[in-house]
């Protein structure tokens, strides 16, 4: 069993599925290595331990504060690292400025850490008291506040449908609609209390959350994010170089899907056609035929790994 303590690992973050990440992920000892979702640097952490003093690691993160951890967490690797305050759909102005050609490996742990849900401030989640934020870059002028406050009926019933994946979507617009003509809903407690009113159920903490998940999906365009990096991670992969991805819910593990299964398809020529005339080549192998879940013991030690899916995916040429 792999250590995931690290130095600040453990208080920032616990990296999901560490074995699992290495054991994809790692195409070469000496080889350069990418994060797009470092967090505290629990990854980082475990490849430094498991790769040679000739590696490189890069870190990607949004957040400031989790560049500031991650930072931290890597102080005295034996390897040369780099940690970057950026989103991952930047990928390649990062490279470029920081002169990488190709790398070996490239991770994404998407969705939110535990620092960012357990801070109330970030208003994350709907279990503690804060103000409607959900920004993972402070920065960004996008907050939940504006979304559940200024968008359009119309647009939060996209939002619910098709990020919470809510059938009853339009009862909890209504609920919203008629809340903030009385008050703004500036706080998680508030917006608890008017999803609450218009939802119920034994599974109603799953609802909660797929409600608060699909608000934060739309503050951090988190989907277009994903679509924008993985063609371009693809391209900086070296041949042999591996991408994994980590998701947390369903349309992040689609997207994933669709797009390992387009580009690990050969010829598109019609079926009528007696040989290829498209001349397209497969650009990756399928590592993972299944879905790959965490396993029991770490799910009873991390219960945020739980709904974890790991895809990976190797570049050919």
């Amino acid at each position: 069993m792999i250590s995931t303590e690290g130095k600040n690992s453990s208080l920032y973050h616990l990296p999901v599925m560490p074995e699992e990440v290495l054991f994809y992920l790692i195409s070469r000892q000496d080889g350069t290595y990418l994060d797009m979702t470092c967090g505290g640097g629990g990854h980082l952490r475990i490849l430094s331990e498991s790769l040679s003093k000739k590696a490189v690691l890069f870190g990607f993160d949004r957040d400031n504060e989790a560049v500031k951890a991650a930072s931290e967490n890597l102080k005295g690797a034996p390897q040369e690292t780099h940690i970057v305050n950026s989103r991952f759909s930047e990928i390649n102005r990062v490279t470029r400025e920081n002169k990488i050609d190709k790398v070996d490996g490239i991770l994404f742990d998407l969705g939110v850490s535990s620092h960012q849900i357990d801070s109330s401030e970030r208003g994350f989640s709907f279990m503690q008291d804060g103000p409607l934020d959900m920004r993972m870059n402070a920065n960004d002028s996008l907050t939940a506040e504006t979304v559940v406050n200024e968008y359009s009926t119309d647009k939060l019933l996209e939002i619910f449908r098709t990020y919470g994946e809510q059938p009853k979507a339009r009862r909890i617009v209504t609920a919203i609609d008629k809340k903030r003509q009385e008050e703004k809903i500036d706080t998680t407690d508030k917006l608890q209390a008017v999803l609450k009113s218009s939802v119920s159920g034994k599974d109603l903490n799953n609802t909660l959350a797929r409600l608060f998940q699909a608000i934060r999906i739309e503050v951090n365009g988190e989907l277009d994010e994903l679509t924008t990096a993985l063609p371009e991670a693809l391209d900086l992969l070296a041949p042999g170089g591996r991408l994994v991805i980590l998701s947390y819910h369903s349309l992040e593990d689609r997207i994933v899907k669709r797009f390992f299964k387009e580009r690990a398809k050969g010829c598109i020529c019609p079926d009528k056609f007696p040989v290829c005339a498209c001349g397209k080549k497969p650009e990756v192998k399928i590592l993972t035929k299944k879905v790959v879940r965490p396993k029991d013991e770490e799910v009873v030690s991390n219960s945020r790994a739980r709904s974890a899916r790991l895809r990976a995916a190797q570049k050919l040429n």
